[in-house]
Parts: C-alpha cells; structure tokens; sequence
C-alpha cells in the first residue's frame, strides 16, 4: 500500500494532529519507508520460534501468600 498525501491528511484528521500542506509529501515518504519495513519483517519465517518477553530468560520472585495488617 502507497501513501500519498492525501492518506497523511486523512491520518492526521483521525489522529487530530494538525498536519501543514508542506509536510505532507515528506510525512508520506516516511511512512511508506515505515510500511516498507513492516513488509520486510512479515517476510521473516518465524514458525517454530518461541515468543518472548525479554532477552533474557527470567522468572518472577514470588513472595508466600500470608494474610498481613495492611
């Protein structure tokens, strides 16, 4: 999918950010470098591949379920 400024305008609309005329064309080019990225990574097989929440590997520290006074 292309964005020209048309689209810019329009996401600016939804998003209510005031957008100038003059920044619409070079807004577009860098959303379609950004959507040009997404495309790369949706390229990449990650079948078998465990999701993660970090790099590293941690497990949270439970503490013993006691009834204390507040």
């Amino acid at each position: 999918m292309a964005v020209d400024a048309d689209i810019v305008r329009k996401i600016g609309h939804l998003a209510r950010i005031r957008v100038k005329e003059e920044e619409l064309v070079s807004l577009a080019g860098e959303l379609n470098a950004i959507l040009g990225f997404v495309e790369q990574l949706n390229e990449v097989d990650v079948d078998g591949v465990v999701p993660m929440t970090s790099v590293t590997p941690m497990t949270l520290r439970l503490r013993k379920d006691e009834v204390t006074e507040g």
